[in-house]
């Protein structure tokens, strides 16, 4: 598929074809996937503008250009899965087959329980790992406790970076502004193991023995009996025997976390934020560019996808409407003499019913000469149509519709041009406030992409 050119009008209003990117400010995606020295690239973006898409097209076009990809989705929606021809994506990277090249492609889901499970036998002894595992409240964090997913993302990139079996690991991220939550996951847990309540039911495992749950009875007895009415008493118990359980994992739960963080600032790492060229979308497009700047993660650029474009760009919304208007009402903008024709006509009623007078009668002429009237001495002929049945006819549109048929088209390319000319003006807006984001368009395809070669097209948009 030829890629299409992304075409949008002025600022202004005045439709044509829109300004190219300056080159220097284009995002060259190819330089960036052909680098050996970019190893992780992570797409974020709010949610509904393509971004597992174009986080699939860039492992796909990095495969095919040779390097062994693997790509990570947190999203749980099935579409990489669906587009790749997989049946199904889980913890562990799947190959994806007919891809051209010399290069792999891998793909996988984050389940999140699975890799905290993994976490737990990974670090801890088989009869500890055994207890962690069968206890009530490990199963409800694992399962569904907020922030888990995010740092589990952390740890699963940091396993598939520390193996060190692929050249290049892309993550596709949550939608919204959670896709950047996992950057505040190591401050978080950290927060949250420093924590007075962690200390505090710690305690008891610290001192130990009967001693730990004298003291724990003593010292603390008014705080764990407000605990106890709060969670309720198994649940206390489930909770203190879980951290009594994970104090020995802690500390390196949280040195992984710190790691992979600054992995993601290294510079084998490139950050892509993807919009669509709307309002709110560029807003959360701004918003990530800020966030990442602030904590110092190296941005690659925009990914502006789904720009629309138009083949006929030289025709205005402003030609377009006046010509369906034109078609609409009688002609009356091409008429030469302005509206003398139409005054004129007998189509029009103040003209059609003025009496005849000897200025305004044709001389008559004589019954014998009139070319309609039969001669007295030849027999009267059927009338003859002077031109055979055409598209006017029965078997053809009339002039009309094809007239109403051309002003609803006409009306269409007015509506394509001005959505282009506010697609200009919100990227000229976003452009104004980062003129330091290098942006690649990608051009909106006809249709959804559900297979791989949905996704090369997408790939050489992206590569311009």
């Amino acid at each position: 598929m030829t890629p299409e050119p992304a075409r949008t009008s002025d600022p202004a209003g005045a439709s044509g074809p829109a300004r190219p990117l300056d080159p220097a400010r284009a995002l060259d995606v190819d330089a960036l996937i052909d680098d050996p020295k970019t190893r992780i690239v992570v797409c974020c973006g709010s949610g509904g503008v393509g971004k597992t898409t174009t986080a699939a097209a860039i492992g796909l076009r990095a495969a095919e250009r040779g390097r062994k990809v693997v790509v990570l989705t947190i999203d749980p929606a099935r579409r990489l899965a669906q587009s790749m021809g997989i049946d199904r994506l889980d913890n562990v990277p799947r190959r994806v087959k007919e891809v051209d090249g010399d290069g792999e492609l891998h793909a996988m889901m984050l389940d999140m329980k699975r890799t905290f499970d993994e976490i737990v036998e990974a670090h801890a002894d088989k009869e500890r790992a055994a207890a962690i595992l069968a206890n009530p409240f490990y199963q409800s964090l694992s399962a569904g406790f907020a922030g888990t997913q995010e740092y589990m993302a952390m740890e699963k990139l940091g396993q598939l970076r520390s193996r060190d079996e692929w050249d290049l690991i892309v993550v596709d991220t949550p939608p919204s502004r959670s896709a950047l939550d996992f950057l505040d996951a190591p401050k978080r847990l950290g927060s949250f193991l420093d924590g007075k309540l962690i200390r505090l039911l710690m305690a008891p495992a610290k001192v130990g023995g009967r001693a730990g749950m004298k003291f724990l009875n003593v010292g603390m007895s008014m705080m764990t009996g407000a605990l106890g009415k709060l969670l309720g008493g198994p649940l206390l118990r489930d909770v203190q025997t879980f951290v009594a359980a994970m104090d020995t994992m802690f500390g390196g739960f949280r040195t992984r976390a710190d790691a992979t963080y600054r992995l993601l600032q290294a510079p084998g790492t490139a950050f892509l934020v993807v919009a669509s060229p709307e309002r709110d979308a560029l807003r959360e497009a701004a918003y990530f560019v800020e966030r990442l700047a602030a904590d110092d993660m190296p941005l690659a650029g925009l990914v502006l996808n789904r720009v629309h474009g138009s083949g006929a760009a030289q025709l205005s919304a402003e030609r377009a409407l006046a010509a369906a208007e034109n078609l609409e009402e009688s002609r009356i903008v091409d008429q030469g003499d302005g509206k003398v024709g139409v005054r004129n006509s007998s189509d029009n009623p103040a003209t059609s019913e003025i009496p005849a007078t000897p200025e305004n009668q044709a001389p008559a002429e004589a019954p014998h000469e009139s070319p309609s009237a039969p001669s007295r001495s030849e027999p009267a002929q059927p009338p003859q149509p002077s031109e055979p049945p055409g598209p006017s006819g029965p078997s053809g549109p009339s002039d009309a519709s094809v007239e109403r048929l051309t002003a609803g088209l006409l009306r269409l390319h007015a509506e394509r041009m001005q959505l282009l000319a506010r697609e200009q003006r919100t990227r000229d807006r976003f452009t104004a406030l980062h003129p330091e984001v290098a942006v690649a368009e990608v051009a909106a395809l006809p249709g959804d992409v559900h297979d791989l070669a949905g996704l090369r097209a997408i790939g050489d948009r992206l590569a311009g």
